[in-house]
């Protein structure tokens, strides 16, 4: 998988370029610091993915991928940022971003984060996907039933299905259910990234409605 790192900090491109080259199956491919540059990298190296500093000095990280797209670049985006606005959220939904990650990841998630994009899956931050639906008035966990939410707080514990079964009183064919519609209704990948978004937004028994 080859990968190219648009940030306009040396250090954190060092950073990232680290993390990646110590994959077996991931190779750095290029680097750069604005967005011309990115586009001459891009259309030179052709990544498989690429890491794209949100906000560049005086550019939008999200201006350079809707103008790699125009140019037909054949790349997965993954953003990388320390906060984001509706704007951002909006503009990234246009383009067509395939990820968002906060730049104080671990870098297992960041890993975790490429793996699953290179795929062909989406990946957000669970701390950023909080922010999103704080934007909008509303809360994923919302839309959650009282049982989700008890399943939903398992799963950040790292619960498997017959320990959730167990603790709760129902079924493992009851427990895949309730993580299915957890999985859709949070907008999440699979049960790690619900379990890090339980963690992420603190959600315990204590804190649950039965409303």
């Amino acid at each position: 998988m080859k990968i190219v790192i648009v940030d306009d900090h040396p250090l954190v491109r060092r950073g990232l370029a680290a993390v990646i080259s110590m994959q077996p199956h991931m190779q750095f491919a290029g680097e750069a610091t604005n967005g011309e540059e990115a586009l001459r990298v891009l259309e030179e190296i052709r990544p498989d993915l690429t890491l794209m500093d949100l906000k560049l000095a005086d550019e939008s990280g999200l201006d350079v991928v809707k103008a790699a797209r125009a140019r037909g670049i054949d790349s997965r985006f993954i953003l990388l940022t320390s906060s984001a606005s509706r704007e951002d959220f909006l503009k990234a939904e246009e383009v067509m971003v395939d990820g968002y990650v906060l730049k104080e990841a671990l870098p297992e998630e960041l890993l975790f984060a490429i793996q699953l994009v290179h795929k062909g899956r989406k990946y957000y931050d669970p701390g950023l996907m909080e922010d999103k639906m704080r934007m909008s008035g509303s809360s994923p966990t919302d839309e959650l039933t009282p049982k989700e939410k008890e399943v939903l707080i398992e799963l950040g514990q790292g619960s498997s299905n017959r320990e959730i079964a167990s603790r709760l009183f129902i079924s493992e064919f009851t427990v895949k259910k309730h993580v299915s519609q957890i999985l859709a209704k949070l907008q999440v990948a699979d049960r790690t990234q619900a379990a890090l978004y339980a963690n992420a937004v603190g959600l315990t028994k204590y804190e649950m409605s039965y409303d």
